[in-house]
């Protein structure tokens, strides 16, 4: 009796090296994601849309990884070495981020890195997340009442982790100098911090593991799952028709979806799965009436729930944009990191989850606490109260113009009020309706939800409105320019090749442009203090190349002041010629990396489109931000009133769970 009282004084110390294990791996994660579009976008010169698409790849894997995971560890490794084999993949993920940060300047090496980067954090997230959080109910004996109180200590090192991590790592990585221009050679220590992260995560749990993480018997936790033999006619035959009729329908959804519809490799399969794995379960000819009911409950729940976190995932992607370009930053005169107001999230949870609680405790005596479905549709109507907010800050405003952060935080703020109406609910929903021989694949199908949602956050983010485009990037190894449909050529007068030949020249220069979209010869002078480069001699034009950099720039009548920023403030270091097209549609940037002893270290020519096509949603232009914003007032807005006008007929489904 003395012992149980002893007990239940206080929680098991395997309870904390949790919550600092999961603590440092969420770190990891939001902390790489917090800087992870600005990184693509301001260093290796991606544009928004390729951006917002690699990260809606990215983390829709992210979440459809843990099915692999799960179903390894309870079959064969068991959660404690699925969670060592997953934190080590994402510190090696995290070093490759740096690595790609390291060698920004070297595009496709970068980007060969960042990729291979995302597959170690891919996967390794795929065995560390389902097999953490399972071990937390372990610790305690069956019936204990300090669980619930367990899982919530637990979740505040989740928050507390995502609350630091975008604070540290914007911090490090996303640094601006005096001008206010990114340094895109910063973001190398975000990601190096992230890897640090997830290197402290790992060890602690491997070294204290043996120690504390037991049962309240003292038995290891999560060790390697015992074999258990089956009865010969107990063991069920594969059904290779099933197999078979399933896999046919896949492929047609797949190419449907790639090749009529045009999604990406990745967009086709997550949402390809997101229709064949429910339709495979709903089908099952073992399900009774009412057990079809509770199923459909779950599917419907899971279906809405991917439009409220394909609007709310847009924190890392759209948002963050909208953060760095029109959002006004400073806070007595600091400029506040874009990456900063992802924190905002994790701090209101903290703040308001308590008074959420105490809302539904007193609703529920009264019995008048609402029923799940209409919990949820409360959570959609918040996102797009969010969004309706900021939209309203942003109308009739000039791009070149920024507001003041208070739309942003409001907007994180409201958001979060919606998580706290709808997150806490769907996995215990899905425990409580599902029946038990199908809990695992329905627990599945609520996680392929969520990588459905993250996935179609970076196709709606790629609808971001772009006020220049980058059309192409290619090296400067000679004078081709090549745009859409347009080729520049530049040649120098011979017979000032011996005389400019060194890496940096005090004179002046004439070069002649000659272009279709020009339509003539234009002859453009360069001033004092520009950098050159010789590449050699190019016999098909029978004269010298030779690359001029004007530090000059154009005027700024001919582009403005707002538009050059974003094309050429990604990177300080660079030496510059900028070439008007005569329709003021495209401008030529030849860009010149300083190396460390002064010389050109690499040169790129770019082509820019000043006045891009916008994009379309459903047959509606996206002109301006005001419009973007507006999709997820009516998305999540019809949702929410969808689910609200359903929520009687769901709850009678549900058979008396709520």
């Amino acid at each position: 009796m003395n012992m149980e009282n002893s007990v239940q004084k206080g929680h098991p110390k395997g309870l904390y090296l949790l919550f600092f294990t999961e603590m440092w791996e969420r770190f990891s994660y939001y902390g790489m994601r917090a800087i992870f579009t600005l990184f693509m976008v301001n260093a290796l010169m991606f544009d928004k849309s390729l951006s917002s698409t690699v990260y809606g790849n990215y983390t829709g894997l992210v979440y459809l990884t843990p099915l692999i995971g799960g179903y390894v560890a309870d079959r064969y490794w068991g959660n404690r070495r699925s969670i060592f084999v997953g934190g080590v993949m994402m510190a090696i993920g995290q070093f490759f981020m740096f690595l790609a940060g390291s060698f920004y300047t070297e595009v496709g090496f970068a980007t060969t890195m960042m990729f291979t980067g995302l597959g170690f954090l891919i996967f390794g997230n795929g065995f560390f997340k389902p097999n953490i959080s399972t071990m937390v109910g372990q610790l305690y004996p069956e019936g204990d009442k300090r669980v619930d109180a367990a899982f919530t200590i637990f979740y505040m090192g989740i928050n507390l982790g995502a609350f630091i991590a975008p604070l540290v790592t914007g911090t490090l990585g996303e640094v601006y100098d005096a001008e206010g221009l990114i340094v895109p050679a910063a973001f190398k220590w975000g990601f190096l911090a992230a890897c640090i992260g997830m290197i402290i995560s790992t060890i602690s749990f491997e070294l204290l593991k043996n120690k504390y993480i037991v049962s309240p018997t003292g038995e290891a936790i999560g060790t390697k799952p015992k074999k258990i033999e089956k009865p010969v006619k107990e063991k069920k035959s594969i059904d290779f028709s099933s197999i078979l009729k399933w896999g046919g329908v896949s492929l047609l959804i797949f190419v449907i979806f790639k090749g009529l519809v045009g999604f990406d490799l990745i967009g086709a399969f997550i949402y390809t799965l997101c229709i064949v794995a429910p339709a495979s379960i709903i089908t099952d000819k073992s399900l009774t009436a009412v057990e079809k009911q509770k199923i459909w409950v779950i599917f419907i729940i899971a279906f809405f729930v991917i439009f409220f976190w394909s609007a709310f995932e847009q924190a890392g992607a759209s948002l963050t944009y909208f953060a760095q370009e029109q959002t006004d930053r400073t806070l007595f005169g600091w400029a506040v990191p874009a990456s900063y107001f992802q924190s905002i999230n994790a701090v209101a949870i903290v703040i308001f989850a308590p008074i959420f609680a105490i809302i539904w405790t007193k609703l529920g005596k009264a019995n008048r606490e609402p029923s799940s479905p209409v919990k949820q549709a409360m959570g959609l109507f918040l996102l797009a109260l969010g969004y309706l907010i900021i939209a309203m800050g942003v109308k009739d405003l000039d791009p070149s113009l920024k507001v003041s952060m208070f739309w942003l935080v409001t907007l994180y703020t409201v958001h979060t009020f919606g998580e706290l109406c709808l997150s806490p609910i769907g996995l215990s929903m899905v425990v409580k309706l599902a029946p038990v021989r199908f809990a695992s694949l329905l627990m599945g199908v609520w996680f392929l939800s969520t990588a459905t949602a993250n996935k179609f956050a970076g196709d709606l983010s790629s609808l971001y409105p772009e006020e220049v485009h980058l059309e192409t990037s290619v090296s400067a190894n000679n004078f081709n320019l090549v745009g859409a449909d347009t080729t520049a050529t530049m040649v120098l007068d011979s017979a000032k090749v011996a005389e400019l030949g060194k890496a940096n020249v005090n004179t002046t220069a004439k070069i002649s442009l000659v272009s279709d979209s020009f339509k003539k010869e234009k002859e453009l002078s360069f001033g004092e203090n520009f950098m050159v480069n010789l590449f050699g001699s190019n016999k098909k034009e029978k004269a010298d190349s030779l690359l001029a950099i004007n530090t000059l720039g154009v005027s700024k009548t001919e582009v403005s002041e707002f538009h050059l920023k974003q094309i050429v403030g990604s990177e300080p270091k660079f030496a510059y010629a900028k070439f008007l097209s005569e329709d003021g549609k495209t401008l030529y940037v030849v860009k010149n990396t300083v190396g460390k002893k002064g010389k050109p270290d690499s040169n790129t020519i770019e082509v820019w489109n000043l006045k891009p096509e916008k994009p379309s949603f459903l047959g509606m232009k996206i002109e301006n931000l005001y419009n973007f914003f507006m999709i997820f007032v009516f998305m999540a807005g019809a949702a929410s009133i969808i689910l609200f006008l359903l929520s009687k007929k769901l709850l009678k489904m549900m058979h008396g769970v709520r």
